[in-house]
């Protein structure tokens, strides 16, 4: 699945959210300097807040279609799984990764963000947690377990995203301490709301994982199925995010 999600690389990046400013100015605002590794950077959609916020990005992806995506976009971007990575002597300030680290080995990749990490340098993982409404996310969970009743996405529907995420946060940050070289982790978190309209919403659900892989019939009707209930609540609806973070600063 992890590398479902460039079969669409472009969809993914002009859909898929970003993440709150409070989260990239706390990263930059405590890391000694401006070089950030982004490990699973995708098409760069965090790369490009970090770029933004002054810093000089490097971004690692096992994906050569998503990393050619944002290439174009002017990232500079290798192509690997982060444990195998190669830094070649290469220092950073941080290194991050957004909705991916749950595609890496815990421990190994805390030990490879160590050896990479200047001291008092910071690994930061966080995700994006979603819920609408309980009404649209009842409506969206019967469209899942219609369409699709034993797939990620009925077993997604029935349960919060926050505590799944809290969960993979758990299991990062005993990754970071069975890795050594780091302080305590500190969990993080940043909640904050997006409107979504009928299609922006049916853009961004083919790139989530539940559905990268899902048979073309199927995802169709997966669509018509969550567009009728959107337009069930007025054609649009907010989606509450919480994003999730663990970070851990690099002893020295």
């Amino acid at each position: 699945m992890a590398e479902s999600f460039g079969a669409d690389a472009a969809r993914y990046d002009r859909a898929r959210p970003r993440y709150p400013a409070a989260l990239i100015d706390r990263i930059v605002s405590v890391v000694p300097g401006r070089q950030v590794l982004d490990v699973g950077c995708g098409t760069g959609i965090v790369a490009r807040q970090f770029a933004a916020a002054g810093c000089r990005v490097l971004g690692v992806d096992v994906d050569a279609r998503m990393a050619d995506l944002a290439r174009r976009r002017g990232l500079d971007v290798e192509v690997a799984a982060f444990e195998a990575w190669e830094p070649a002597g290469r220092a950073f300030d941080a290194v991050v990764s957004g909705q991916t680290w749950h595609w890496v080995d815990p421990v190994a990749g805390a030990a490879r963000a160590a050896q990479v990490l200047r001291p008092g340098g910071l690994l930061a993982l966080f995700w994006n947690a979603g819920r609408p409404a309980p009404a649209v996310a009842d409506a969206f969970a019967e469209v899942y377990r219609r369409v699709t009743p034993d797939t990620l996405a009925a077993r997604q529907s029935a349960t919060s995203a926050v505590d799944g995420y809290t969960a993979l946060c758990a299991k990062a940050a005993e990754g970071i301490g069975k890795a050594n070289g780091f302080a305590d982790p500190e969990h993080w978190r940043f909640d904050w709301e997006r409107p979504y309209t009928r299609d922006e919403w049916l853009d961004q659900l083919p790139t989530q994982g539940a559905f990268t892989r899902l048979p073309k019939p199927e995802l169709e009707e997966v669509l018509a199925g969550v567009g009728a209930a959107i337009d069930a609540a007025g054609g649009s609806f907010t989606m509450h995010y919480a994003t999730l973070a663990v970070a851990a600063k690099r002893t020295g």
